[in-house]
């Protein structure tokens, strides 16, 4: 469970601990995106050395391919793709959603066709719960509904009080399968109890963000996550539709804000109290050949960069900057080597996990505002 540490004194950043049943999450913290069981370029090895402590993988996305009956077979995702630490899944609700025109919901849940063969598929929150149990994943994400960006109120509101009803319909499904000794694949989830996380919806409307909040602390989930940000709202409505939401969540429980994760949203947002982060940049500038580093995002395809023989962040200690210069590394991208977007997705993985361990650090010693004034400061000036 969550153990509260501190908080600046100077900032409402927080300093927590999550315990689950593989082990400990230190936060704040990020945790990288392995959508389809695979942080995408990197091996769990890489993910160890580089201090990774969770990764998340997508519900959704695995119950397509490579299906359940496999992931079972082989003992659960853990097992599957040879990760041993904690796994938080996602429930697809997003990605189902942002399908538009494959998808009809109602009430029950979510009609929807598959992106990848066509079938139609049908998911209740029930069944979202049971896909999860069965992945084995430490943390669940139960079904909910994601508004666009922009939407009307009445939109909002029903998409709210529907993720509130899908919420106490999985909560309920989550309770019996702990008590289910019947299927044996459920035998992992009654020894290692996966926690499940309400997920705040209500668009940018502040009130019916702080009517979905308030519902969903009285049915007392493990964690609380901010979604339906990051959708195309301007970064100052996100602030404070974060800061309005926090206000109404518990500080013993964490809080994770879904699919936000550049730099500069991460030190906002951590500012405002928010505990756990997502996001598919690190990887996904890597393999486009951006690399994050200290000052600023560089573009290692750029022409400067041809005979310029310094690592790519001289304040970084990851493999990729310890052994190779940013000339090796735009000569893999230039000549379409696979080494070159591996090498930026790994430099970029640790660069961000870096940061939320001096992130923590400084909240410890009451230097966040500090921290976050001096980094945006480096991270902004020319590289």
């Amino acid at each position: 469970m969550y153990n509260f540490i501190k908080k600046d004194g100077k900032a409402g950043a927080r300093r927590g601990r999550l315990t689950v049943s593989r082990g400990e999450i230190e936060t704040p913290c990020f945790m990288p995106v392995g959508t389809q069981g695979t942080v995408k370029g990197l091996s769990p090895l890489d993910l160890e050395q580089s201090s990774a402590r969770i990764i998340l993988s997508n519900a959704y996305h695995l119950f397509l391919r490579p299906g359940l009956e496999v992931i079972q077979k082989a003992g659960g995702l853990h097992k599957f793709m040879n990760w041993h630490k904690p796994i938080l899944t996602d429930s697809g609700g997003y990605q189902i959603f942002s399908l538009a025109l494959l998808r009809k919901i109602n009430d029950k849940g979510v009609d929807f066709q598959s992106h990848i063969d066509g079938k139609r598929h049908f998911l209740t929150p029930e069944d979202v719960i049971e896909i999860e149990n069965i992945l084995g994943s430490d943390i669940m994400m139960p079904l909910d509904e994601c508004a666009h960006y922009p939407c009307s109120k009445d939109h909002a509101e029903t998409a709210m009080k529907r993720t509130i009803d899908w919420a106490i319909r999985s909560l309920r499904a989550h309770k019996d399968s702990l008590q289910d000794t019947r299927t044996p694949g459920h035998q992992a989830t009654r020894e290692n109890k996966q926690l499940l996380f309400g997920i705040v919806q209500g668009a940018t409307y502040e009130d019916l963000r702080e009517e979905c909040a308030k519902r969903l602390v009285e049915m007392d989930f493990d964690g609380f996550a901010l979604g339906g940000l990051s959708v195309g709202e301007p970064a100052s409505l996100r602030y404070n539709i974060a800061s309005t939401t926090v206000k109404f969540l518990p500080e013993n429980k964490p809080r994770y804000m879904m699919g936000v994760g550049l730099p500069e949203d991460i030190l906002q947002a951590v500012e405002l109290g928010v505990d756990m982060f997502d996001c598919v940049a690190p990887t996904r500038y890597g393999r486009n050949g951006t690399a994050f580093t200290s000052t600023g995002r560089i573009n290692i395809g750029n022409a400067p960069y041809t005979e310029d023989l310094k690592p790519l962040d001289e304040n970084c200690n990851c493999y990729c900057c310890k052994n190779f210069s940013r000339a090796y590394l735009r000569h893999l991208f230039n000549s379409e080597e696979m080494l070159g977007l591996r090498l930026l997705s790994l430099h970029n993985v640790y660069f961000y996990l870096e940061m939320m361990r001096k992130i923590r650090e400084a909240i410890e010693q009451d230097k966040f505002v500090e921290f976050k004034k001096e980094f945006l400061e480096k991270y902004k000036s020319k590289s």
